[in-house]
């Protein structure tokens, strides 16, 4: 007796494992960012000698420098800023945060289109766009930016006395007084309130809040940076924090998401003096405590906006109490020439 066979599943094609997406190069920038493609390190160093002795060859064969060397990071970023943004003269104090300036451009060229996207497309440009950089830091680079490709007109506010000398420095030194201002926040438990006058306007706010909650978390999330990077080595000393940075640019009490949730409450009450606030959120995780408050706070609109920066993801949130119609009367009394 044959004992019939039970038929067998057609055979499925075995599913294909997405591909590995190749680590995302500096293309990925705003399409106005200046520092697309590889760094022209020939031209860095003509413009800023001192950068040579810092260039070193990285496992790949290409050109680059030692990003665990602050005193590198320092001298790479003068270079930058001389050679895309014509600043001639700039230095900050030993210790203090010495941001990457490809990634300061993105936020700049991104609220830029935040601007252009409620004006017809068009990015209004010049002395009339006025913006305040809430935590300014030594380095002065968000203004120093913003001035370069928008001609922007700037207030950086700090909390520290010896960061707002610093970008004084930087700023006179330049010959940049007439556009850049510089404001110290009296009050450590403050951010907006007590700093702005009544009759001023801004076109926007930008800030880059510190984002941890305790220097000893500042210290792992560096530590862990360096292992990611392959720079653990028990051999060399390397910096206690990716960057620099004093602590008040780093870290503070409830960390990010207490920082910008004051920051909103604290925009309430300025509101008719701000057409867009903004603010850089570098945990995602934040975000849902990030809206409820603006929804406490009454905010009319608000967005969320994607950045990356190679492999790194980032965001700012935007928001603002006015309406369409406040808004576009905002335009017209500030951006219009009244020919």
């Amino acid at each position: 007796m044959t004992v019939p066979r039970t038929p067998r599943p057609a055979r499925q094609k075995p599913k294909l494992a997405p591909e590995a997406k190749a680590p995302r190069e500096k293309a990925s920038l705003h399409p106005r960012n200046r520092h697309q493609g590889r760094y022209d390190f020939p031209a860095l160093i003509k413009s800023t000698p001192e950068l040579a002795q810092f260039v070193i060859i990285n496992p790949y064969g290409k050109e680059s420098i030692d990003f665990a060397s602050p005193e590198a990071v320092r001298v790479f970023n003068r270079a930058l800023l001389k050679s895309f943004y014509g600043i001639a003269h700039w230095d900050i104090p030993a210790d203090y945060l010495c941001p990457p300036v490809p990634g300061r451009a993105d936020y700049v060229h991104f609220l830029a289109d935040l601007l252009a996207s409620h004006n017809a497309g068009e990015i209004p440009r010049g002395a009339a766009v006025k913006v305040l950089d809430i935590g300014t830091g030594a380095n002065c680079v968000y203004p120093l930016i913003g001035y370069s490709d928008y001609r922007w007109h700037f207030l950086g506010s700090e909390i520290d006395p010896t960061a707002i000398a610093s970008a004084k420095t930087i700023v006179q030194s330049n010959g940049l007084d007439k556009v850049i201002r510089l404001r110290q926040q009296t009050n450590r438990k403050q951010i907006l309130l007590g700093l702005l006058e009544n009759a001023e306007r801004f076109d926007l706010t930008m800030c880059n809040p510190p984002f941890h909650a305790s220097l000893e978390e500042a210290t792992k999330g560096s530590q862990r940076k360096w292992r990611a990077l392959g720079k653990a080595d028990p051999k060399r000393k390397l910096p206690v924090l990716n960057f620099g940075g004093q602590a008040a640019e780093l870290w503070c009490e409830g960390g990010e998401a207490r920082f910008v949730t004051q920051l909103i409450s604290e925009s309430a009450q300025v509101a008719g003096q701000v057409l867009w606030f903004s603010t850089l959120v570098s945990k995602a995780s934040n975000l849902p405590a990030i809206e409820t408050a603006l929804k406490k706070a009454g905010a009319l609109q608000s967005q969320v906006v994607e950045m990356s920066q190679g492999q790194k993801q980032s965001r700012f949130v935007a928001w603002t109490f006015q309406d369409d119609a406040q808004q576009q009367a905002w335009r017209q009394s500030r951006w219009v020439r009244k020919d």
